[in-house]
């Protein structure tokens, strides 16, 4: 196909890359209608990306070596064994991935979209609608904006979803993440040497009964680094949450329940290093994803289009949610290339990446059943023990599937 115009509703990481592969696919006329107002580069949170999906997404022109970046190769587990400031070993794994900071990853992608592509910050959406002939975006001002296809890049709680599958709804999991990251230069106030207890190029999993933290260190996009974390446990009753709707707590609006239930965790659960790392995080940098998951039962319908986690919700130990929505991105490029009209090339990309949302919702939930909520009794877990729970939990799509399983060899070498 060539011409027609395509409506981005969203403008993450998720939104960019599609507006991206729109362009390369095709369209001549390309809008992102983004909600939020400020500079969505500001955002420090960190990611992770496999070392083979970066070799597949980099040949497919979505990601390359001026990204910043941090390469990790193994991750070390730890467990609380009495005063022991790092904790017992329980053992190590490969993890040969690179870490990337959310803000610098989207100004990349966002520099990538065509000059002739519009980016509308403030621009919340209130829902769309699609015939068989076209589809439309209405924004909350009122205003109407037709387009031929509406992509849907606008996350977890997604209109676009909400438009063409109004039953589909993320289901609370039952636990949070608590996460954080802040300048590496505070990793100095810890004793031992940091850069002796923790590698650069070590990923640690701290763990504890009913739940474990990770931590890395990621790029700050001017040549430093950050401690960045994640901490997954379930809250406490006197929070009071009300999470059956999907909402965030971002910085600043956690209550007094939720600090304490932090500061047990991280003075009583973990080890002493590992909890005093993370207690770095200053009150205004910590924040609160509540985990949902779900899958849409498609990926498309004729002129409405999902990515990212518009599409799927997948828990973050999956270690591949910024990858899938990259590999989204490729495989609607190669749906538009390779179609006639907007409905084949619509059901071209469901057919592509409907599977794979699956898979990774899937991983997510064994993942959590065995660190979260079924977790073993760390006290007596080695190396051979976690050898097996890995291998029994993760199967091969952690860090993502290949694109050769969603694209077929054939189309990913054309790439």
């Amino acid at each position: 196909m060539r011409g027609g115009t395509v409506a981005v509703v969203g403008g993450s990481v998720a939104g960019c890359a599609a507006a991206l592969a729109a362009h390369r696919g095709g369209a001549a006329e390309i809008t992102v209608y983004e909600r939020a107002a400020g500079a969505l580069a500001d955002r420090g949170a960190g990611l992770a990306v496999h070392n083979d999906r970066y070799a597949e997404l980099a040949s497919a022109g979505y990601m390359d070596a001026d990204m910043p970046w941090i390469q990790l190769s193994r991750r070390r587990w730890y467990t609380r064994d009495g005063t022991a400031r790092l904790g017992r070993p329980v053992g190590q794994l490969p993890f040969p991935f690179r870490t990337y900071s959310w803000g610098p990853l989207w100004r990349e992608l966002r520099a990538r979209m065509p000059a002739s592509a519009v980016f509308r910050g403030d621009s919340p959406v209130r829902t769309v609608e699609a015939s068989a002939d076209g589809a439309s975006v209405h924004l909350e001002d009122g205003t109407v904006h037709p387009a031929d296809l509406v992509i849907g890049a606008d996350g977890y709680r997604s209109v676009v979803r909400a438009a063409a599958f109004p039953a589909t709804r993320p289901e609370y999991a039952g636990y949070l993440a608590w996460r954080g990251a802040f300048p590496a230069a505070r990793l100095d106030a810890l004793a031992p040497d940091p850069g002796t207890a923790w590698p650069v190029e070590d990923c640690v999993f701290a763990v504890f009964p009913g739940g474990h933290a990770v931590i890395y260190r990621i790029p700050d996009g001017t040549g430093g680094h950050r401690a960045n974390w994640v901490l997954y446990a379930a809250p406490p009753p006197e929070a009071d949450l009300r999470l059956d709707t999907p909402t965030s707590l971002p910085p600043g609006t956690l209550g007094e329940a939720l600090h304490a239930r932090f500061a047990q965790i991280t003075g009583e659960l973990l080890p002493p290093f590992w909890g005093e790392l993370l207690r770095l995080t200053r009150p205004e940098e910590l924040f609160i994803q509540p985990l949902y998951d779900f899958t849409a039962p498609h990926y498309a319908t004729s002129r409405l289009l999902l990515t990212g986690d518009a599409a799927t919700v997948a828990r973050p130990h999956t270690g591949g949610g910024a990858v899938k929505a990259l590999q989204d991105a490729t495989a609607l490029e190669a749906a538009c290339a390779g179609a006639d009209t907007w409905p084949e090339a619509a059901a071209a990309y469901d057919a592509a990446r409907g599977p794979a949302g699956t898979t990774m919702m899937e991983l997510g939930r064994r993942l959590g059943d065995c660190l979260v909520l079924r977790s073993p009794d760390w006290r007596t877990v080695g190396q051979a023990q976690l050898d097996a729970l890995w291998a029994g939990a993760s199967a091969s799509a952690f860090g993502g599937r290949a694109l050769a399983d969603e694209l077929g060899p054939a189309r990913v070498a054309e790439r």
